[in-house]
């Protein structure tokens, strides 16, 4: 099986681990793949989440949080390949697209937004996070991911 042409990442919110995902794939895939994100709710873009990307050298405090149905209104969900990092936007995804041809993956995520502490423990979970999900996505998302070359 090819590389998807169009990746969409979602997650709860879209305020964390769906726009890291976004972040850190468009920075390694090819230029033609089409790489978005959404949540099944929306809350701003959360700060620890812009900075964790920033210390990666990704900027996404541009991104602007968006639900599966906005989505739908402005563009549609015309994807090969939806990715969801939540059990809530996994169901919502399978609902969404269960008379579609789109390949849906579920990979359970750690949502950093519940850890306790000071500054600097709360950015250590989110760079934990970022540091996960550009694993997965490498291992997912590599050109060389299997095969003889």
């Amino acid at each position: 099986m090819g590389q998807p042409q169009a990746v969409l990442f979602a997650c709860g919110m879209n305020s964390v681990r769906s726009p890291m995902a976004e972040g850190i794939l468009r920075q390694i895939a090819p230029r033609t793949m089409y790489v978005r994100s959404v949540g099944v709710k929306k809350l701003e873009l959360d700060p620890f989440a812009v900075a964790a990307m920033a210390e990666m050298g990704l900027d996404i405090s541009k991104h602007k949080p968006m639900t599966f149905e906005e989505l739908d209104d402005y563009e549609g969900l015309n994807f090969d390949l939806i990715v969801t990092l939540s059990p809530e936007a996994h169901h919502k995804a399978l609902e969404l697209t269960r008379t579609s041809a789109v390949d849906v993956e579920y990979w359970p995520t750690f949502d950093p937004t519940g850890v306790d502490g000071n500054r600097e423990q709360k950015l250590a979970a989110y760079r934990e996070l970022g540091e996960a999900l550009m694993q997965r996505i490498l291992k997912r998302f590599s050109r060389h991911s299997g095969g003889n070359e």
